[in-house]
């Protein structure tokens, strides 16, 4: 497997397709109140930075780094069933790291589900660690708050 991950349009049909794909395991997953992504027109704005991993012609997983003021937020990381175990989330999150670097952040968080296992397994091997809610994020009983003190 080749995997390139390079910047990618939240409305190209494949890229939205895994956009919600993620949106509907939420929905099965979360109660409303604790679901947090971003919809297409979100992940276009100016202050995201939205990559996608592929394969040749196909879209494997998408990620999204947002700008946030005094860090960077990891945002709808999603990887199709079809790909998953094969490394392709690990390398969007380097991907996104890089790019966090390239601007400038020293600090990286991210909100997930305790019940998304395998994700806050990857986060944890990748150096991050948990920590309290941020940003507007409350506590409740779903989520997995998390951050990564870059170099």
């Amino acid at each position: 497997m080749s995997v390139a991950v390079e910047p990618a349009s939240p409305r190209e049909p494949e890229v939205r397709a895994l956009v919600e794909a993620s949106h509907a395991l939420m929905q099965k997953l979360f109660p409303p109140e604790d679901i947090y992504a971003l919809d297409v027109d979100a992940l276009g704005a100016a202050e995201i930075r939205l990559f996608a991993a592929r394969d040749g012609d196909a879209v494997l997983g998408i990620g999204a780094l947002a700008v946030r003021d005094g860090y960077g937020e990891i945002k709808s990381m999603f990887v199709d069933p079809s790909a998953r175990g094969r490394g392709v989330a690990a390398t969007i999150l380097e991907r996104l790291e890089a790019e966090a670097k390239s601007l400038g952040m020293d600090m990286l968080r991210l909100e997930t589900g305790e019940v998304l296992e395998a994700a806050v397994r990857l986060y944890g091997r990748s150096g991050y660690v948990r920590c309290g809610a941020f940003g507007g994020y409350l506590p409740n009983t779903t989520s997995v708050y998390m951050e990564k003190q870059l170099d």
